[in-house]
């Protein structure tokens, strides 16, 4: 296998109509910083985390305008776009100096079905701070989860051309991958068309998540799913509509894998307990699954997939609807 040359989700950038709606909501509801900006365009931080920001708002049409992800070092960022033009990925820009907060050295591409990606490093790293017990507020990003029409088509693309691992599969419908021993940074689930699925924020524990689904509720935002533990990842969940119906999450205890030993497992999306272990959460129907679909990006597009050289079986293992254990809370 290559050496991965992605190390870690730096940020999601998103347009929306409403600028100063959703600026307050992420900042007075969702509890995410604002570090810094100009006319309609925010960069919002987690408190505990030492990227730049996790989030960026631009006002415009609505639509997923990046997702950015982090590399070692420039030797790596070279390489990583060196192979991606080999293999005909289109660049939208090539490896140099970034303007955007925090500066780095890095550069952008498609992926196979037309999202923007950006690859960094050197990116200066944010005064940050612990977040304390009871503050119920972001520590970091924990993952984000795109809609494809094909997503064993975009899961090979991933595997074969960014070196991203597939963790676990939930039936037909979406496919889990990591860039590091987290079980999933990002996720590739079934939808219409291309947009988000979710994103979505960790929290500091079990009582701080359970804290802030309270505080978020409270304040009036739309409760999707929840509170309840997904098998895949074993980490908590609770989904909220943003004011512009982007579906968000707060989650914590996503499990970290150990990579030489782990083996994707392929669950059942209808048994009750991978949706959630705990059985605490809102029975998943299709209009819950329907708030996931979003906007379709503006400028989606059918593009021609490269073929992938690992196969499907190699990448999923085989088929199996048992975890290798739950781990005791």
């Amino acid at each position: 296998m290559a050496e991965r040359l992605i190390t870690h989700l730096r940020h999601v950038d998103i347009a929306v109509p409403d600028f100063a709606r959703q600026l307050d909501f992420y900042t007075n509801v969702w509890g995410l910083t604002q570090v810094g900006g100009d006319t309609g365009v925010a960069f919002l931080a987690a408190e505990g985390s030492p990227e730049q920001y996790v989030v960026r708002l631009r006002e415009g049409d609505k639509r997923l305008d990046l997702v950015a992800y982090g590399a070692e070092d420039q030797a790596h960022v070279e390489e990583l776009a060196q192979r991606l033009a080999s293999a005909g990925v289109r660049l939208v820009s090539e490896p140099g100096a970034l303007s955007a907060l925090g500066g780095g050295y890095g550069f952008r591409f498609f992926d196979v079905d037309g999202r923007t990606v950006e690859v960094s490093c050197d990116v200066a790293y944010r005064e940050h701070r612990r977040v304390e017990e009871k503050e119920a507020i972001p520590v970091r990003l924990s993952h984000v989860v795109l809609n494809s029409t094909n997503i064993d088509a975009t899961r090979d693309w991933y595997a074969e051309h960014l070196d991203f691992r597939l963790s676990d599969t939930l039936g037909g419908v979406m496919h889990f991958m990591r860039c590091n021993p987290r079980h999933h940074s990002f996720a590739i689930a079934r939808g219409p068309h291309v947009s988000v699925h979710h994103i979505s924020f960790e929290l500091r524990g079990l009582d701080d998540y359970m804290r802030g689904t309270g505080r978020v509720k409270r304040a009036g935002a739309r409760f999707v799913w929840g509170s309840g533990r997904h098998l895949a990842g074993d980490n908590t969940f609770s989904y909220f509509l943003d004011p512009h119906g982007n579906t968000i999450e707060y989650t914590t205890e996503l499990e970290e894998l150990d990579e030489d030993t782990w083996h994707p497992h392929v669950y059942d999306m209808h048994d009750p307990m991978v949706q959630d272990q705990w059985g605490t959460a809102n029975p998943m129907s299709e209009l819950v699954a329907k708030t996931a679909r979003s906007t379709p990006r503006p400028g989606a597009r059918g593009r021609a997939r490269p073929r992938a050289s690992r196969s499907a079986s190699s990448l999923t293992g085989s088929p199996t609807r048992s975890r290798r254990s739950l781990r005791a809370r």
